[in-house]
């Protein structure tokens, strides 16, 4: 399966982790193929002669924007899981709940079938 870090594989906008300023140059330019220095440049250039509006844009920008996954995202279900994460840390954290609650239900259930008393260990371990 192709992820998203594979050459020719476009990826999502993202905050960049490794960015100077919350990382909304560096994901910019990433997800564009631009070069970073002149992007930043313009945006410096921008936010001097611009006076405020620029600098809240950048912050709402910011504040959009999903941060860079520590880990490749390899199959749809990471980037299905990371994305509901990214989007509400209650409901990616409910679900997880929800999903080991189910694991430990069928573990419980497996344990009392080997440990009821009508279980024949020596017809079992005998064959």
């Amino acid at each position: 399966m192709r992820n998203e870090y594979e050459p020719g594989v476009r990826r999502p906008l993202y905050r960049s982790r490794n960015g100077v300023i919350f990382g909304v140059c560096r994901g910019f330019a990433e997800y564009h193929s631009l070069s970073l220095f002149w992007l930043r440049a313009g945006v410096v250039l921008v936010t001097l002669l611009g006076g405020l509006w620029p600098a809240i844009i950048y912050v709402g920008a910011a504040l959009m924007m999903k941060i860079e996954p520590v880990l490749p995202l390899e199959s749809a279900e990471d980037r299905e899981f990371y994305h509901s994460f990214s989007g509400s840390r209650s409901m990616a954290l409910e679900r997880l709940k929800r999903t080991y609650d189910n694991l430990d239900r069928r573990i419980q259930r497996l344990e009392g079938a080997v440990t009821a008393s009508d279980y024949d260990w020596d017809e079992r371990l005998n064959s």
